[in-house]
Order: C-alpha cells, then sequence, then structure tokens
C-alpha cells in the first residue's frame, strides 16, 4: 500500500540546507505568512478562530495580525530577532506567532508549566528580545538582570508590572507593517525539547519544513477549508502548533482554541462548535471514554482522530469505534526534529494495524539502520532514521549535537523500529532512556540529574512505569544519604526546577546501589522490572 497518487501533489526532487537532496511538494506557500495571507483570500469572511467569547474570521485575524506587526517592529523586533512566547492556548498566541512571521521574527514557543531555570536558560540561549507571557507565569519568570537580552515584555491576561498589556500590540494604525521578503529555509521557529544531557535543544523549524508538515495533513487527512479543529493539546508543542494551528491556516480552516483539557468541557466545544478534525495523545482519548459520556454530545462532524506521542491501546480503538462509528483515527509518528509528521496511518488501516504508526509521508523518507548506520533487510529491526523536507536542519547555536543527532539529511531518531514489505512501520523500543507521560516527552537522564543536586541522594536512575491512562509514568528508584530523605521531599525539590509533568510519581528507596552491569552501566531493565512488579 502506498499514497494513492491521484490525491498527491506533483513533487520532484531538490537539493536543500547542506547540501541534501530531498523529495518536495513543487507547489507550496513560501512562507508561514503566505499561508495566511492565501486563507484570507481563499476564506475571508470564514471563521479562523474561536477562542472563549472571541470569534476572528480570517479578515479579522488578518488585520489584527498587521496591527500587532506593526507594533512589535516599533518596539525594536527586526527579521531574525526572536520572539518568545510563554503561553498556554488562546487567540493571542495565533495573532503573536503570526505577526512574528509576518515582520521576518523567529517565534520561540516555551510551554507555561516550565520553571524558572527552565525558562532563564531557553530566553538567553535563544537570545530572545521579546517576551509574551501569560499573567499566571509572571511570577516564574526571570528578573530583568537574568535575561539581558529582553528588552521588552508583553502580558496576556491582566497587568503586570514591568509588562505592557497585550491589547497595546493591538492599537489602530494607518502604517502598514515593514516588507518582508522570507526566504524558504530561514528558520520560522524555535521549538526547545529536552535533551538527555538535561540541556534543552532549539530545533529550528524552517518555512520549509512547516510547508511540508502541513502539506502532509492536508494531503493524507484529506483537510479542507470546511474542517474546524479543537486545539486541545499545547500551542508550546509541536503537535499543536503545527498539526493543529498552522495546518488549519494552510487548508483556510478553523482554530477552536480549548485552554486546558478537561474530558467534558473538551467533548462539549466540540460539538457546540461542530468539530470535525484533532489531534491529541491516546490519554486525552482514554480520559474521555473513562469520564465522559460520548452519547451525551452530538460528535457526528468529527471524523478525523489523530494521535500520537504514544501507543494506542487496542482496546481504546475498540471503544472508540463502538462509541464514534463515524470517527477515523490515524496514527501519526514524528518529532520536533521533523517538524511533526514522519508516519501517518491511511486512513480506515488503523483497525487492522493497530501494532503500527503508518506509511512514511509523501515526501519523506525513513532508513531503518543497525549500530553501524548500515540499513538493515525489511522487517528487521534497527535504529529509525528520518529524511526529507520537514526534518529541520539542526539545533540553534549547537552545532556540537546537531552534528551528533544528523546524518547525510536523516535525524538519527533514537527509536527502535522496523517497516515492513507494505511500508508500514512498527516502533518496538525506545534507544533512548526517554519516559511518555501523557504525550509529554520526560529524558530520565534530565530527572536524574536533578536529582543529583538533592544533597539526600546518593544516585538516582528513571524509568517508565506503564500506566492505563497515561500510558508511562515516572518511577525513580534512589540511594540515599539518610533515612531523614523522604519521596515528598524529593517531589517538592522536584517541582521548584522542573515542569511539573516531569516530578516523579513513583519513588523507591534502595538499601544498597542500583544494579550496575561490569562496566558500571545502571540495568535499567532490571529496575523496569521492579517497576512494574508494582515496586514503590
Amino acid at each position: 500500500m502506498a499514497w494513492p497518487s491521484d490525491t498527491v501533489p506533483t513533487m520532484g526532487e531538490e537539493v536543500r540546507f547542506d547540501g541534501r537532496r530531498v523529495r518536495c511538494f513543487a507547489d507550496r506557500p513560501c512562507s508561514l505568512d503566505d499561508m495566511l495571507r492565501d486563507a484570507v483570500a481563499r476564506n475571508r469572511d470564514g471563521e479562523a478562530v474561536v477562542a472563549g467569547e472571541m470569534r476572528l474570521t480570517y479578515a479579522e485575524l488578518d488585520a489584527q495580525v498587521d496591527r500587532a506587526a506593526v507594533s512589535l517592529a516599533a518596539a525594536g523586533l527586526a527579521p531574525g530577532d526572536r520572539m518568545a512566547l510563554v503561553l498556554g492556548n488562546c487567540a493571542e498566541f495565533i495573532t503573536a506567532l503570526m505577526a512574528a512571521t509576518r515582520i521576518g521574527a523567529i517565534a520561540v514557543p516555551i510551554n507555561v508549566r516550565e520553571q524558572t531555570p527552565e525558562l532563564t536558560y531557553i530566553l538567553n540561549h535563544c537570545g530572545a528580545k521579546v517576551l509574551v507571557h501569560d499573567t499566571e507565569v509572571a511570577t516564574r519568570l526571570p528578573a530583568a538582570g537574568r535575561v539581558p537580552a529582553v528588552s521588552v515584555r508583553y502580558c496576556v491576561g491582566g497587568d503586570i508590572p514591568g509588562s505592557v498589556p497585550f491589547a497595546h500590540l493591538l492599537a489602530d494604525t494607518d502604517t502598514p507593517p515593514p516588507v518582508h521578503e522570507p526566504v524558504e529555509e530561514d528558520t520560522a521557529v524555535i521549538l526547545y525539547t529536552s535533551g538527555t544531557t538535561g540541556r534543552p535543544k532549539g530545533a529550528m523549524l524552517t518555512h520549509f519544513n512547516i510547508a511540508h508538515s502541513v502539506m502532509h495533513f492536508q494531503v493524507c487527512m484529506d483537510l479542507t477549508a470546511a474542517d474546524r479543529c479543537v486545539l486541545a493539546v499545547p500551542a508550546s508543542h509541536v503537535t499543536g502548533l503545527v498539526a493543529n494551528i498552522l495546518t488549519m491556516i494552510h487548508v483556510a480552516g478553523c482554530n477552536l482554541v480549548l485552554p486546558q483539557f478537561e474530558p467534558g468541557a473538551f467533548l462539549r466545544f466540540a460539538a457546540d462548535e461542530r468539530m470535525t478534525y484533532s489531534i491529541l495523545v491516546p490519554a486525552m482519548y482514554n480520559l474521555c471514554l473513562l469520564r465522559a459520556e460520548f452519547a451525551g454530545y452530538d460528535l457526528t462532524p468529527w471524523r478525523i482522530g489523530g494521535y500520537g506521542g504514544a501507543p494506542m491501546p487496542e482496546a481504546t480503538i475498540a471503544k472508540l469505534a463502538e462509541a464514534l462509528p463515524g470517527l477515523v483515527l490515524m496514527n501519526a509518528y514524528g518529532a520536533t526534529e521533523t517538524t511533526s509528521p514522519a508516519t501517518l496511518m491511511p486512513m480506515g488501516e488503523t483497525a487492522r494495524r493497530p501494532d503500527s504508526v503508518g506509511q512514511v509521508v509523501p515526501c519523506g523518507a525513513m532508513c531503518i539502520v543497525d549500530e553501524a548506520g548500515h540499513g538493515v533487510p525489511r522487517g528487521q529491526a534497527g535504529e529509525i532514521w528520518i529524511g526529507g523536507p520537514m526534518v529541520v536542519p539542526g539545533y540553534w547555536d549547537d552545532p556540537e549535537r546537531s552534528a551528533e543527532a544528523f546524518a547525510d539529511g536523516f535525524w538519527k531518531s533514537g527509536d527502535v523500529g522496523s517497516m515492513d514489505d507494505e511500508g508500514f512501520v512498527r516502533l518496538h523500543d525506545r534507544k533512548k532512556d526517554m519516559i511518555i507521560r501523557g504525550g509529554y516527552n520526560i529524558y530520565s537522564a534530565e530527572l536524574e540529574n536533578t536529582l543529583s543536586h538533592h544533597p539526600g541522594v546518593v544516585e538516582a536512575a528513571a524509568v517508565a512505569r506503564p500506566d492505563p491512562v497515561l500510558g508511562e509514568k515516572t518511577h525513580v528508584f534512589v540511594r540515599a544519604a539518610d533515612t531523614d530523605t523522604t519521596a515528598d521531599a524529593l517531589r517538592a525539590f522536584c517541582a521548584e526546577r522542573l515542569a511539573d509533568y516531569k516530578v516523579p510519581d513513583f519513588v523507591t528507596f534502595l538499601d544498597g546501589p542500583l544494579p550496575r552491569n561490569a562496566n558500571g552501566k545502571v540495568l535499567k531493565n532490571v529496575l523496569r522490572e521492579w517497576s512494574g512488579s508494582g515496586n514503590q
């Protein structure tokens, strides 16, 4: 099976970035701003954004973006400058994002759950000149002296000393925004992804990358201007940003913005606004099945249900088919470094292939390699390397880790998988010690490094513990310096330094050292066995 040729736009090979030859869509938008301008031309009076009481047509969104772009340029934001967005799901996120790209600036969305040390590092590393933030995160933002490059802050949701109200960005003006001629390979967005060293890496998503990803969603999911998508995952995550917000703008559909996910609120909003499409993590589907009554909502317009970030249990697939017979579930596998999808499940195949993440997207490429980087036969497991026009050129200001993660135009995923004779990809394990909790990636090394700074910890190791709702939870095994160190104390210590979803769910204290092999490497397979036995 392959993507039907009659539904896939014309493709051709091009030489891009570092000289790599990639398969590309011949007719594509040049930039994020081109996507919005084209949507306005095609669907001027159609709804673009619904958020709370706010309803914006594409003409109204475009006018807001123009005004914000003029204000940002007046504040000194220039092409290539970085603007950080520490915002939850809100209409202002979309306006600010598109205003930055209109004048050629680079948007840096940051999860609102990050704590002060992480925020300080990211803001300084990217050299953010402008910061747009929610009132709720104001107390966690670093002081001005800690982030000297930030020249102005804008606040959404209230008045905060030292920040300008976001409404000031939308002041009426007769001045048009400065003209910017975008280049496809310019960086449009920097998304920071946790690293195994504990230091986040800033993946550089170019206009070229994003254009191909939104077209992959459009083509493979048959999305049009009639589609209405609920943004329920964080806008700052590659899924929320690319699969939801920018894909809807590309097809001139409507973004239905949900501030926070709660099963009943999500289903009620989806029903009221006639949602047709969304991408969620499996935990969200599970929570809907567990805590809400589908029969109480008219969800007949919902036709495409994408999911990714973790496997979907077969039982969940079966229950959703029973509750929503008109819903087509489609697995999507990808990463920040691949600008979202590297594979997608063809329509109608999910129930027959619940163990697969689908086929490689039309312009994508995938190699399954052994330890030496050589390709392995079909059906044999190896590390997944991903190529194509959606693979980012590297990490912001980090040539060493860029060189480690990318080779010959491919990104080394660290995931172990296989591809069968029909091109369906299956994931077997993660080469990296990563925990996926409700769709959020947690690198065990980051958590272990944080715990190592606690005076009561001699050594610690983190592993995933299976969970029926979230997919996985975090289980840390600790060798403590004394009996006074408690699990609650360690959780509080982590909560001050890490995003809340990274705080350990389970803590086990060991009487002796962590299990290690002859070379001194921690035997995490042993710890996973202990965790699976219910050891807390």
